[in-house]
């Protein structure tokens, strides 16, 4: 079976008196795949990488066959035409914006209005994330659930190829924790777009992933898979 992401990349970060070299490789035929390792192995910036946010990369990074980066046949998409959703740990939702507001900032660029069809795209993604009765609220006054619903439908809005997931539950407290990731694991059922997720949290893996990437200082020392694509 041909991978739905083929990820080999390489970059060297350098801040004051500390480098870092990130060179992985791996592949993964199932729909959702859990890259873990201890903090600062390089999870992170693998997303970055993949996203097309990180500096001086090289290498390849193919989904379903599509090239986002292959310096070798001079293929390097900017980020914004990538089709890659990303979710940051965070969730950095735009606090001036209302939700209906952060879900349009996907589909068109800054300053303008969604037309027809984006409207309808993000009445689709209200009802699809019981967000009716939020979507003119501000970031502010959301829950911790709430937050973590607008910022996967705003990710999903343009309907990306890919979506990247940084950490999604690390900020919650436990018991919210145990609550969202079963919400979570039903949202990316639903929607099934192949899922690129970063976490530390052997639960999050059990629950989330399908298979599973291991890096230690910025190199991948083990993979595999853990449910077959039909099982999920």
């Amino acid at each position: 079976m041909d991978p739905i992401l083929d990820v080999q990349v390489q970059t060297r970060l350098e801040s004051p008196g500390r480098s870092f070299e990130l060179d992985v490789r791996f592949g993964s035929t199932t729909a959702r795949t859990a890259l873990i390792g201890a903090s600062g192995s390089g999870k992170s910036t693998v997303l970055m990488a993949i996203a097309g946010l990180a500096p001086h990369v090289t290498g390849h990074v193919r989904v379903a066959g599509t090239a986002l980066l292959d310096t070798a046949r001079s293929i390097d998409l900017p980020a914004r035409e990538r089709r890659v959703g990303l979710v940051f740990q965070d969730y950095a939702l735009f606090p001036h914006m209302t939700v209906a507001q952060n879900l349009a900032f996907g589909l068109c660029r800054p300053g303008q209005k969604p037309g027809a069809a984006g409207r309808e795209r993000i009445d689709a993604l209200v009802r699809q994330f019981d967000l009716e009765a939020l979507r003119d609220a501000w970031p502010r006054h959301l829950s911790g659930g709430q937050r973590q619903r607008v910022a996967l439908a705003r990710a999903l809005a343009p309907q990306p190829q890919l979506l990247l997931l940084d950490e999604p539950l690390s900020a919650l407290d436990t018991q919210l924790r145990i609550r969202l990731r079963q919400e979570l694991a039903e949202m990316l059922e639903r929607v099934q777009v192949p899922t690129l997720l970063v976490t530390h949290d052997p639960s999050d893996v059990e629950a989330l992933a399908q298979s599973v990437v291991h890096l230690d200082q910025g190199r991948v020392v083990a993979s595999a898979a853990m449910k077959s694509p039909a099982a999920a």
